[in-house]
């Protein structure tokens, strides 16, 4: 199973997380969307995962706090504890010995990014 995680600001739109997730150029074959717990109730976020009918799996800071990440923000181990939001959501949403199939990448209105984790879960 292939888990698309996101990071994003509060000014991201639909089409930004939608832009981050073609720019891994595997939207397709994802299987689940995942981000932190607080922005899996965003609205922009809970409308892109019903134009795109996937469920969503919202992450608690724990386990985003636990995973290890290829990017290392600075921003983003400030407010979230971890390297990249996005990389370490998708990691745990997709389970336990999940691998990241690269970096995170950024929409082009830089509200949004994405990271693609493919796990054993089903």
């Amino acid at each position: 199973m292939i888990v698309a995680g996101f990071g994003f600001r509060r000014a991201a739109t639909v089409e930004s997380l939608s832009d981050a997730l073609q720019q891994t150029g595997a939207a397709g074959t994802v299987a689940a969307l995942a981000t932190a717990s607080d922005k899996a109730r965003s609205a922009a976020f809970c409308r892109f995962a019903e134009t795109i009918s996937l469920p969503v799996h919202a992450v608690d800071a724990d386990s985003l706090a636990r995973q290890e990440t290829i990017t290392r923000s600075q921003a983003s181990l400030t407010a979230r504890g971890t390297g990249s939001l996005a990389e370490a959501a998708a990691l745990a949403a997709a389970g336990q010995g999940a691998r990241l199939l690269g970096p995170r990448v950024v929409s082009r209105d830089g509200l949004a990014t994405c990271a693609l984790a493919k796990g054993q879960k089903s």
